[in-house]
C-alpha cells in the first residue's frame, strides 16, 4: 500500500523520512559513513535523534537506505531508453536527466562515488543485480537500435559507462570544476553550459 493512502500517520512517516534521508545525503558526502554521527544527521534534518532510530534503527541502516534511493533515483530517467523510442531524443533525454541530478543533488553523487572508491562493501551485491540488470536492458535497446540502422555503431554497455562519468564529474569533482573554470561554485549557466556540450558530444558520437 502507498504510504500517503495510509492517512496522516503515513504522510508524517514519509515526509520524516525523506527529511532523514536528504540530510543524511549531506552528511554522509561531507563526513563519510566512518565521520557522520546519528547527531549530525538529526541536527540537519531538523528532527529528534530519537526519530532517526525509529524510522531507520541504526546509522548503517540509514547509510544503505541512502545509496539505494540515490541508485533508484538514477534509474529512473533510463525508462525512457525503450525498443519503440527514438533514439536522439532517447539518449538526450537520459543525458539532461543525468546532468540536472549532478546540480541539483551532488551530495548523492559523492556518496555513491566515496562507497565506490571503498570497494562497494553496502552495495556490492546491488551492483552486481539491479545495475546490472538494467545496464543489460537498456544495452539490448541500444544494440538493437545499432543493428536496425537508427544509429552508429557503438559500444552499448561502455556507452553508458561514458553517459555516467561525463555527466557524474559535475557533481564529483565540481571543486575542480570549479577552480578551472574561476567560480566559486558551479552555477546555473555553468551547468547550461556543460548539459549542452555533454549531449553535443555523446550524440554526435552516437551518429545522432
Amino acid at each position: 500500500m502507498n504510504k500517503a493512502a495510509e492517512g496522516p500517520k503515513g504522510l508524517i512517516r514519509q515526509t520524516n523520512e525523506a527529511l532523514i534521508l536528504s540530510a543524511a545525503e549531506k552528511v554522509f558526502a561531507r563526513a563519510g559513513f566512518a565521520g557522520a554521527t546519528m547527531a549530525n544527521i538529526a541536527e540537519a534534518s531538523g528532527l529528534p535523534k530519537a526519530n532517526l532510530h525509529y524510522y531507520f534503527g541504526s546509522k548503517d541502516v540509514l547509510y544503505r537506505a541512502v545509496l539505494a534511493r540515490i541508485l533508484e533515483d538514477w534509474l529512473v530517467p533510463t525508462h525512457g531508453i525503450t525498443l519503440e523510442a527514438e533514439p536522439r531524443a532517447a539518449i538526450e533525454q537520459y543525458i539532461r536527466a543525468k546532468m540536472a541530478l549532478s546540480a541539483q543533488r551532488p551530495d548523492g553523487s559523492k556518496v555513491f562515488a566515496n562507497e565506490l572508491l571503498h570497494g562497494a562493501p553496502v552495495i556490492k551485491q546491488l551492483l552486481a543485480t539491479e545495475l546490472r540488470r538494467m545496464v543489460q536492458e537498456k544495452a539490448a535497446v541500444v544494440q538493437a537500435w545499432v543493428n536496425a540502422g537508427r544509429m552508429a555503431p557503438v559500444d552499448s554497455v561502455h556507452l553508458f559507462f561514458t553517459i555516467w562519468a561525463a555527466t557524474q564529474t559535475y557533481a564529483d569533482f565540481d571543486v575542480q570544476v570549479s577552480a578551472v573554470l574561476d567560480t566559486d561554485t558551479l552555477q546555473a549557466p555553468d551547468y547550461t553550459r556543460a548539459t549542452e556540450h555533454v549531449v553535443s558530444l555523446i550524440l554526435r558520437g552516437c551518429g545522432l
